[in-house]
């Protein structure tokens, strides 16, 4: 390293995704300091993923209790919220990041304190402190987004993190926004005791495909939920008690003890500094994570508008870790059989889960994704009850999974899985697809019985069929 840098990399943001790309430049003995203004371990471990999978949990495993005759006659009550909001509190260590901390000193990575901003190529300004790098990774995640409707932010709604780290049950509770936050969190709630709305300008879910929105309507439903579809708000106030009122646009008013605003998330590129830079807040960046006009500066996980997820955020982390070792470092960039520096799934194979019950589990393409991309396409589709092992599952199964299939190169382009604990088949899938394997072979693949994984089978007959 060159006397003159304080370092070899410098990451903003430690986060998960901030966490690997140090670790994975790290590892190839770069000189890595990362900077963080909250906790290390970022919105995932206290604010989002980890605290609200705990959330639901419970509920998950009441109900999946009650649709098996035998167990259903050994449940007596209902959940012990507390013992949920304590276990939940148990997930996110409390708040505090002693053992992230702990961990990134075993990692040979400093931490420094407070918030970064460039201040120019390779320089990094904290307080009244400037560091120097060969090169900087933006890892700052991304920031919920407020709609603008009249008095909602004098109103003091309830984000994402709010709602995961609350510390008591709201008697009421409304939820504005039908994607995966918010239709996750009414669930959970509803099953803690809330008395849940749920109020969405559109359809359920409206990324995923059509049929999704009508299993997790119904499964919402079920657990008590009221779901409100195609309602605008008009008006939020809040009360000297602490109520919320709140105004549709069909002269409509309800009344929640708080309400929950999960409207979608931005990147979070504010106050960065880039326009100084005269880079763009809209960041763009090829495959190693390499912002678009510069040589020095890296962006990884949701600040890049790439695919907000997590886990595609931390696949990114590990290519730019790497991708930064080997520039700096003067070794060739591979692109071989293991291709560790092109992020080349995020454009074809993202991998998502919606924790509602029924579960959701997608990959790829949707069939009018992958239809407006000018593939030759079909679908075919079977209904998961009929399948032998979710039947054994739970009474009453009912589910549904899709395939769509390029009908050229024979092979899958996107699935779908909606119903119980339909999560743990989604991997089957992400494989298949970014493998390519094509239909004949995965006709020999063959799922053991009776396991809900037999549904690969029926699919695969369907598709036969169809030819």
């Amino acid at each position: 390293m060159s006397e003159q840098y304080d370092y070899d990399l410098i990451v903003i943001g430690a986060g998960p995704v901030g966490e690997n790309v140090a670790d994975y430049a790290a590892r190839q003995s770069l000189s890595v300091a990362i900077i963080e203004s909250e906790l290390v371990g970022g919105e995932c471990s206290y604010w989002a993923c980890m605290p609200s999978k705990a959330l639901l949990r419970s509920g998950h495993a009441l109900r999946a209790a009650q649709r098996l005759p035998g167990a259903s006659q050994a449940i007596t009550g209902k959940l012990d919220a507390n013992a949920v909001l304590a276990r939940r509190t148990q997930f996110t260590s409390g708040w505090k990041d002693d053992g992230q901390v702990k961990w990134l000193d075993s990692a040979g990575i400093d931490l420094i304190r407070g918030r970064g901003q460039l201040a120019g190529p390779g320089k990094v300004q904290v307080g009244d402190q400037f560091y120097t790098a060969r090169a900087v990774a933006l890892a700052t995640g991304s920031i919920p987004t407020l709609p603008d409707i009249k008095g909602l932010a004098e109103a003091r709604p309830w984000g994402t993190r709010e709602i995961t780290s609350a510390q008591q049950v709201p008697d009421s509770l409304i939820v504005l926004g039908g994607g995966v936050a918010g239709t996750e969190m009414a669930l959970a709630f509803a099953s803690l005791g809330s008395s849940v709305t749920l109020i969405s300008r559109s359809a359920l879910l409206g990324r995923e495909e059509p049929f999704v929105a009508d299993h997790v309507a119904a499964g919402l439903k079920e657990a008590g939920v009221e779901v409100r579809l195609g309602a605008k708000p008009t008006e939020v106030h809040r009360a000297q008690d602490g109520t919320v009122s709140l105004s549709l646009d069909d002269g409509s008013t309800m009344q929640a003890s708080e309400l929950v605003v999960a409207a979608g998330r931005t990147p979070a590129t504010l106050d960065l500094g880039l326009e100084a830079l005269g880079l763009d807040a809209k960041l763009s960046v090829d495959d190693t994570m390499l912002v678009a006009g510069t040589d020095w500066l890296y962006a990884a996980g949701d600040v890049n508008g790439r695919a907000l997820l997590t886990h595609q955020g931390k696949y990114q982390a590990r290519i730019a870790g790497e991708a930064i070792a080997a520039r700096l470092n003067g070794a060739p960039l591979e692109t071989g059989p293991w291709g560790q520096h092109a992020a080349t799934a995020d454009h074809h194979a993202v991998p998502r889960v919606i924790f509602t019950d029924p579960e959701v589990a997608a990959v790829g393409l949707t069939e009018a994704q992958a239809r407006e991309a000018g593939f030759p396409v079909r679908t075919v589709a079977y209904d998961l009850g009929n399948v032998a092992g979710a039947s054994l599952h739970a009474d009453g199964y009912t589910g549904r999974a899709q395939l769509v299939i390029d009908q050229d190169q024979q092979v899958i382009l996107g699935a779908t899985f909606v119903g119980q604990d339909v999560a743990e088949l989604l991997h089957a899938a992400t494989i298949a697809i970014v493998g390519s394997v094509s239909l004949d072979r995965l006709w020999h693949a063959v799922p053991a019985y009776p396991t809900m994984s037999e549904i690969w089978l029926r699919l695969l007959e369907a598709c036969r069929q169809a030819v």
